[in-house]
Order: structure tokens, then sequence, then C-alpha cells
């Protein structure tokens, strides 16, 4: 006796079938909207190869943060753009530094309706636009540029962030953000990694972003792409320092190390849709060779059906709204 025969294609049959039976869902908590603030800064100045995106002004920071908020978006996180640099990127410890004081701002406008996170990098702050301090020989410091960011850290929660997010892959870099916040009596101020960190071609447009100082590149310290195995273990030292949330970056090219990530890890893991994937969606659609919202969506919907529980996206806020309207 013969089977029935099987057709995967009835539950396609129409929208309500599709879907009861979607896979993976993309829900605005899930997204977190990464925002640039410019020190000193009297209107929001739009950043030409991130169509859409702009360098803030501190008061259309906190309208764009109340936004976030009203939209149910998961969480914002800042990136600060200071008016000078210094070797030490003494602007990122600065209490009145242009990133503390605009996570005050943005903490002060919409308390605890969404997760207020703080980029912890010194590369916006330093004058040779590198993400610690350098030594006689012109390389990073690690144990230096630790020192550093354990003070970033707690200026950050002395401003009331919620989440810190130190991005600039340094050996060791959770292990003294954790003792420091937790010496400053800041236990509850949590820690997004950016563990599995890649030197990637995908960062062009966030360097114009945050007006990057960098000469050269960053390979001694961010992970070589071409090694995936290398991510997952940067992640298990992160979490075993104190991670709360560890993260891939970028995300589309790196959807194989996300997935490797998610399967050995008990703790949420994120990933950022960085600004050279933005660009080049907004590039091919403004030609016309591609639907722009169903890219976006689409785009979003891989990242979290390969195991991200967190997405960092610049499309954060129009996703909502797309995902209200379907």
């Amino acid at each position: 006796m013969g089977f029935p025969e099987t057709r995967p294609r009835r539950l396609r049959r129409t929208a309500a079938l599709r879907r009861l039976v979607t896979e993976t869902s993309l829900e605005p908590r899930q997204l977190v909207l990464p925002m640039f603030v410019r020190e000193g800064a009297s209107e929001h100045t739009p950043i030409s190869s991130m169509p859409g995106v702009v360098q803030h002004t501190r008061d259309s920071l906190r309208r764009a943060a109340v936004e976030a908020a009203e939209l149910g978006l998961g969480g914002v996180m800042l990136f600060g753009i200071p008016t000078t640099k210094d070797a030490r990127g003494s602007g990122g410890v600065d209490p009145g530094g242009i990133l503390n004081v605009a996570i005050a701002d943005v903490v002060g406008e919409v308390g605890d309706a969404i997760a207020v996170m703080g980029d912890l990098c010194l590369d916006e702050f330093t004058n040779h636009g590198h993400c610690g301090v350098l030594g006689e020989d012109g390389s990073v410091d690690n144990d230096a540029t630790l020192a550093v960011y354990a003070e970033m850290a707690q200026a950050q929660a002395a401003a009331g962030v919620h989440v810190v997010g130190p991005s600039g892959m340094m050996d060791g870099q959770v292990g003294a953000i954790r003792t420091g916040l937790d010496a400053g009596g800041h236990q509850d101020v949590a820690i997004l990694a950016y563990s599995a960190k890649y030197a990637s071609a995908f960062y062009g447009p966030f360097r114009e972003a945050v007006d990057s100082s960098l000469q050269g590149d960053r390979r001694t310290y961010q992970q070589d792409p071409g090694n995936g195995v290398e991510g997952v273990r940067e992640a298990l030292l992160d979490l075993s320092e104190g991670a709360d949330i560890v993260m891939v970056k970028p995300a589309l090219a790196y959807l194989d190390v996300l997935r490797a990530v998610r399967e050995s890890v008990d703790v949420p893991v994120a990933a950022y849709n960085v600004s050279g994937e933005y660009a080049m969606v907004e590039a091919a659609a403004a030609r016309g060779w591609i639907n722009r919202e169903a890219a976006i969506l689409e785009s979003l919907v891989s990242i979290r059906r390969a195991g991200a529980d967190i997405v960092l996206t610049y499309w954060a806020a129009e996703a909502a709204q797309l995902l209200r309207s379907s």
C-alpha cells in the first residue's frame, strides 16, 4: 500500500496558513537601534553613505529615543562623536563627554521603557582612531586599554546606562569591565560583549558616521574573517568573564558563526547588522534593483533564523513600523 502524495505547498496556499507555520518570527522587541550623537551640533547631519541615518543633536536624539520606545523596540545603542580627541580617548571617560551626557539625556527621557545601551570603545575618542591606547611602539596596549575601559564603564553607569557594549576586542575586556562596575556599586549594569567581532570590509560607512581618525586597520585585535571556531572560543571566554549577552559582528556575512555561537552558549545572543550591510541594500534599492522593504525584512529574519535573539540594525525603527502594518 502506497502513502498518500505529500505536498508541502498545501501549507503555503494562503497568508493565514503561512503565518500559522512560520518557524522564525521578527518582533520589534528583538531589535536595537544604533544612534550617533555629535557634540555641539545644532542640527542633525545626514550620513551620506547611510541614507536615512543621521548624526543627531542631543535634542533630536531624545526625540528618536522616545519614538523607539513607542515603537516597542528592545533598545537603543548610543555612539558619541566628540569635538576633540586625544591619544587616550579622554572624552570617553569624562562625565561631561558627549556619550555620557547623551546616555543621561536618553535615560532621563525614556527611563526604563527601553534598554539604553552605550558603546564602550575608544575609537571614536582617540586621535589615532584605534580602539585602545597605544604603546611606545605604536601598537595597541591591551592591558593599559583595559584600565581605561573600566573607567569608561563606570562613567556610563553613573550616567544611568542599562547595558554597556565593549566592542574593542581586547583580551580580558569583559572581566576588567565587570570588576570595575562591581567595585563601583554598579552590579546591575549588564554587559553586551562584542565577542566575535571581525576585521570586516563592511564597516566602511560606520567610519564616516563617527568621523573616524583611523589610519591603517585593526587586524591585530579584531578577528580574521576566515576563522569561525575562534568566534565561538571568544564568546565562551567572554561568558566566563561575566558577559550577560554575547554578540557576533557583522551579521549577514557571518551567519555560520552566529549559529555556532547560539549552539554553544546559554545566554542571549545578539548580532549586529552593520553599516555596510545596510548601505548595500539601500544602494541597490535606490537603483530599483531590489524591493527595499522586502529585502529589509528578509535580511533581519535571516539573522533571527541563524540564532540571534537580538538584532542591532539601523532599520530597527522602520522595521517595527513595517511589522505593525503587515
